[in-house]
């Protein structure tokens, strides 16, 4: 592959990064720019057909249709309960519980967002917890942004387990045994001991220095003992689930747990910060407020979260006839426009519908007027709306750059061009490499288990090669999966506009680069450890 050929491939990441890092374009203009310039160089340097692009347009528009529907499914369950007032007891609560705003971030973002990416994956926490944050008084940006920083360790296992079980296992064909499979999962849970068991730091540093009144690092750092320990309370469960039970239930479960342990904690003070951080009086991150009663009972105002992350997970259990009866409403298009692209649609099942039942049903939980529920979907409707065009944008992008596979020029895809380059520079010291191939994958593809299809192969291709660890390497290569979530420009969006941040998803991609390149680092050092 030639200087130019190289400098094509990475087109869809430098034309996302220009756009919308440095120039700071919104992403309402910048995703629709970068479209463009990736489909130009698809047509004219990578010699892809022009029905193949705009058959893999067509597939990203349909793909789009169901983001847009759990972004839409979030944003009214957060409204119907923000209308019945159950924000507001849900508020009360975790200000009882400690009014620090570094605990209660790692009890929402870090362990109820584990619970919920072991339950539903694809987004789901991010579309909840960010919005929840708000709720509770943080910036809108914090929320986001932090919310994508804590949806990383937990992705390895989300969906109970579909990136191992689906991402990995399909990645690697006849080559992927089910005692490989136990071994990488095992292997990146070892892993996570060290690096999610940081991150809840991470999360508390992070939230001081960008948006605490004194801009400090070292008042993160003050709540260094419960974020240990709230580190812990997940990544020691998932890895003892991960090496006995499978790849199924590590975050679903290391989520519940660790949210038990860390609710029981704090309750009580246990390694808790000896003085409260807050926010800035004044600063204007207010509550939000509610329109509905403020008496509202704690266990009343929880109901439908606990609902929705009961049929979330009920739906998504094999051994339940939930999962294959909802599977089995498909919407597909097969052929499109006579090429080998397909796309398919389960309505049913994704998490969207989930969060719209649970909406439904709080209206008779909460005993809710029309008129309260009107104001709900409106508000939502025209929440989503403005995240329509964007993802309508990146979503065709993303689908162009892998099917590039499909040209005149004699060239594999765009992004196994860029891995087999890093490949061939690298060799032994390719643990380095892996996680941000892995990351890569996440941040073209939107999803994990989407970088786990595309570049699991190959890592075990290059593993082999290179006489290295094959269970390390693909360890590496979740693990990058998972940092990539961060700056995923599809999932950057969908946090973005459940809390009202359409047009400064380049401010978020800003905050979340730094810890994305963080776990890489990590990973690929414990990687080189590992195989020395």
């Amino acid at each position: 592959m030639t200087f130019w050929t190289a400098l094509a491939a990475l087109t869809p990441i430098l034309a996302v990064f220009l756009f919308l890092v440095i120039l700071r374009w919104p992403a309402l203009k910048a995703m629709p720019a970068s479209l463009a310039l990736t489909a130009l160089v698809a047509l004219l340097v990578w010699r892809v057909p022009m029905l193949q692009v705009a058959a893999a347009t067509l597939e990203g528009l349909f793909i789009a249709l169901s983001i847009l529907w759990i972004v839409f499914g979030a944003l009214l369950l957060l409204n119907t309960l923000r209308e019945s007032g159950a924000l507001d007891a849900i508020r009360d609560g975790f200000v009882r519980v400690t009014p620090d705003r570094r605990v209660q971030l790692i009890l929402i973002a870090w362990l109820f967002g584990a619970f919920i990416e072991g339950a539903a994956g694809f987004g789901t926490p991010a579309a909840l917890c960010a919005p929840l944050l708000v709720a509770l008084g943080f910036p809108p940006l914090a929320a986001a942004a932090l919310a994508l920083v804590a949806n990383s360790s937990p992705v390895s296992f989300g969906a109970v387990g579909t990136p191992a079980l689906i991402g990995v296992a399909q990645g690697l064909g006849d080559a992927g045994t089910p005692a490989l499979i136990r071994a990488v999962t095992a292997q990146a849970t070892r892993f996570d001991l060290l690096i999610g068991t940081s991150l809840p730091l991470v999360l508390c540093v992070l939230l001081t220095r960008f948006f605490g009144e004194r801009r400090s690092w070292r008042e993160g750092l003050g709540a260094w003992q419960f974020a240990l320990f709230a580190g812990l309370a997940f990544t020691v469960p998932a890895w003892l689930v991960a090496t006995f039970l499978g790849p199924e239930f590590p975050s679903l479960l290391g989520g519940l747990l660790g949210l038990a342990i860390g609710m029981m904690a704090a309750r009580q003070g246990f390694l808790t910060p000896k003085t409260p951080w807050d926010f800035a009086p004044g600063s204007g991150e207010a509550p939000v407020a509610s329109t509905g009663a403020s008496s509202m009972t704690l266990a009343r105002a929880w109901a439908p979260y606990g609902l929705a992350a009961l049929l979330l997970t009920l739906t998504r259990l094999d051994f339940l006839p939930f999962k294959g009866w909802m599977q089995g409403a498909q919407v597909s298009w097969t052929a499109i426009l006579g090429t080998s692209i397909s796309a398919t649609l389960t309505p049913l099942y994704l998490p969207g519908t989930v969060f719209a039942f649970t909406a439904l049903a709080t209206l008779v939980l909460h005993s809710m007027t029309r008129a309260q529920a009107r104001a709900a979907f409106q508000l939502s409707l025209k929440r989503v709306s403005g995240a329509a065009i964007t993802l309508g944008a990146a979503v065709p992008l993303v689908r162009i750059f892998i099917h590039s596979g499909i040209n005149a020029a004699g060239l594999e895809s765009m992004p196994l061009e860029l891995a087999a380059l890093a490949a061939g520079a690298l060799g032994r010291g390719w643990p380095l490499a892996a996680p941000f191939v892995g990351a890569l994958g996440s941040f073209i593809s939107g999803s994990a288990t989407f970088s786990n299809l595309m570049f699991t192969l190959f890592q075990h291709s290059v593993a082999v090669q290179t006489a290295l660890a094959v269970p390390v390497v693909l360890a590496l290569q979740m693990l990058g999966a998972n940092a990539g979530n961060m700056i995923c420009v599809l999932n950057v969006v969908a946090a973005a506009s459940v809390v009202g941040l359409l047009g400064e998803e380049g401010r978020i991609i800003r905050l979340t680069l730094p810890p994305m390149v963080y776990y890489c680092i990590f990973a690929g050092l414990l990687g080189l450890l590992a195989i020395a």
